[in-house]
């Protein structure tokens, strides 16, 4: 058997394993020169403390908040902080009339934005647009000159909402003072109001609202693409329109590309602020529309996040924030670690202990999975914000004993085929062939439970259903970068390929006598090996008899039987 590609095939994958190890490294270690993050990954409220809010609600018109509205908005909440990368958050109401808000660390200036923002998405028409800044008053429209309506509105399109008092108003708006005072105000939706585009510099007259935020569906952000098909290199973000909504957008979108000038515009607001005007240039009846502007990644990112959770029923003002110690702190941590450490020494005297020194493939293995996970968690506290709680450590310790059972199985593939009079390159082989599909089948069985209870479990449980999945995959890539081909290259050496009695792979403890003796020698088996394989081989026998359908017996029977008759002829 040629050694060439086996061996080959092991280097080129440590070779990858160590390219991962290089690239996690460079990325942390970039993240730790440039002050973004530390080596250390981020822990959750449970193990670190943080901050705690108080939200007071505020409703339009002054009236209380009820429960069914606190709950909602407890849970669009709990969304919107989820969303914006923030692990092991909690939220709750207090007293019937608050919302209180913990969270692990102490929450930048987006994350306090993205709790208390309404997000009251409207979707209005444009009746009339001007200049960003206020009209001086010698240019302003004469009062004898002032507009004023001869009918009803027939839409909100109509240009009979706009009477002397709304012109007078809009030429005296100025945006400019509205940007940065950082103040807007969301007009009654039965009515127009006057509102600015900060990203082109316009001011318009819009008409009522006709389609609701509420009617959102989804919202997403991505590259806007041409008619090729290539990205533009714009930001644009997505909306994706409820039934109710589709419909009336594309009564809307009917009526406006009809229209010429301002009036062909439809303005999306956003609490007050007109995000973007885009003009109408052909019915919109599948329900999918497209915000587009002088969008940044991040930009296009908050106002997706916003907007896909739905507004809040009420808005809420910050009333107290204080800092809060860890609720179950570092002793508890670090009695985790101890556990953890206990799990790890039993596995690694188990291993010596059933497979000498071949075990220190299991516990170098467990190593090696253990910094590669280690690495994960702290990048992806960096990159999502993601943090680990004492559930979380409680999956990694799970996880020990998990990984360990897919070099077990592997180990003992390769024994059976020893047994079996392979030399040990060969058994190698043979054995990772037909345990890799047992791994896995098993792996992805982990995963597949990890995944389930994270989406269907909430607060610290998904802390251990996200450990449990990370630690899986990380277990596939040890076992088929590092496992796999170290055995292969152990394989080649004299003290393992020729069955030492530390080796673990002595022939004595596998019940053959000699097992091999190396290239171009001959291999014999013991009366004991002999009989206990005659005995497998008749198990195996009953087994697939018994294993057999009634239709298969049927004909086997019939089989024998015909097979009698011939001989009793002869």
């Amino acid at each position: 058997m040629s050694t060439t590609g086996p061996i080959r095939h092991a280097r080129r994958a440590l070779l990858w394993l160590g390219v991962i190890f290089i690239l996690c490294g460079a990325i942390l270690a970039t993240g730790v020169a440039t002050a973004k993050t530390t080596w250390s990954p981020k822990l959750a409220l449970d193990l670190e403390g943080g901050t705690q809010m108080i939200l007071a609600p505020k409703v339009q018109g002054g009236d209380a908040a009820t429960q069914e509205q606190l709950d909602q908005a407890v849970e669009i909440i709990r969304q919107r902080v989820d969303g914006s990368g923030v692990s092991e958050a909690e939220i709750s109401t207090q007293s019937g009339n608050k919302v209180v808000v913990s969270m692990p660390g102490v929450p930048d200036a987006k994350t306090r934005e993205l709790i208390q923002a309404s997000a009251n998405m409207e979707f209005r028409p444009v009746i009339a647009s001007g200049s960003w800044a206020a009209t001086p008053e010698a240019d302003r429209t004469p009062e004898k000159d002032l507009p004023e309506p001869t009918a009803d509105p027939a839409n909100a399109s109509d240009t009979n909402w706009i009477d002397a008092d709304l012109w007078k108003a809009f030429e005296a708006h100025d945006c400019t003072t509205e940007l940065f005072s950082g103040e807007t105000t969301s007009g009654d939706p039965a009515k127009p109001m006057i509102a600015c585009e900060p990203g082109t510099q316009a001011k318009y007259i819009l008409g009522p609202v006709e389609v609701p935020g509420t009617d959102i569906a989804d919202a997403s952000f991505g590259m806007t693409q041409g008619s090729t098909g290539y990205s533009t290199g714009q930001w644009a973000v997505n909306l994706v329109f409820n039934g109710d909504g589709a419909t009336r957008f594309a009564d809307v979108t009917t009526r406006l590309v009809q229209q010429t000038g301002a009036q062909n515009q439809f303005a999306i607001v956003l609490d007050g602020q007109v995000v973007s005007a885009p003009t109408t240039n052909s019915v919109i009846a599948d329900g999918r529309a497209q915000i587009t502007g002088s969008f940044t990644e991040e930009s296009a990112r908050a106002l997706a996040e916003q907007l896909k959770y739905g507004a809040l029923p009420i808005s809420f003002e910050i009333q107290s924030e204080q800092q809060i110690s860890a609720t179950l702190g570092a002793d508890q941590l670090r009695m985790g670690i101890v556990a953890g450490l206990i799990g790890l020494g039993l596995v690694a005297i188990y291993s010596f202990f059933q497979y000498r020194l071949l075990g220190l493939v299991t516990v170098a293995s467990l190593v090696v999975a253990g910094v590669l996970t280690y690495a994960a968690i702290a990048l992806l506290g960096w990159a999502q914000n993601y943090r680990l709680s004492l559930a979380g450590v409680a999956g990694l310790i799970v996880a020990i004993g998990l990984t360990a059972d897919s070099f077990i199985v592997y180990f003992e593939r390769v024994r059976d085929e020893l047994r079996d009079g392979r030399s040990l390159p060969s058994a190698v082989e043979t054995g990772w062939k037909r345990a890799k599909r047992t791994i896995l089948a098993s792996k992805a069985v982990n995963l597949l439970a990890a995944v389930v209870l994270y989406i269907a479990a909430v607060g610290n449980v998904r802390g251990f259903a996200f450990t449990l999945g990370l630690t899986a995959i990380a277990d596939l890539i040890v076992v088929f970068l590092f496992t796999h081909p170290v055995l292969q290259l152990l394989a080649r050496t004299k003290f393992f390929g020729e069955g030492h009695r530390l080796s673990g792979l002595d022939p004595s403890l596998m019940g053959v006598e000699p097992l091999y003796r190396g290239a171009g020698q001959v291999r014999r088996y013991s009366a004991d090996a002999g009989q206990a394989r005659t005995k497998r081989n008749a198990a195996a026998t009953n087994e697939a008899a018994r294993r057999q359908t009634i239709a298969e017996r049927r004909k086997a029977e019939q089989a024998a039987g015909s097979s009698v008759k011939e001989t009793d002829n002869a």
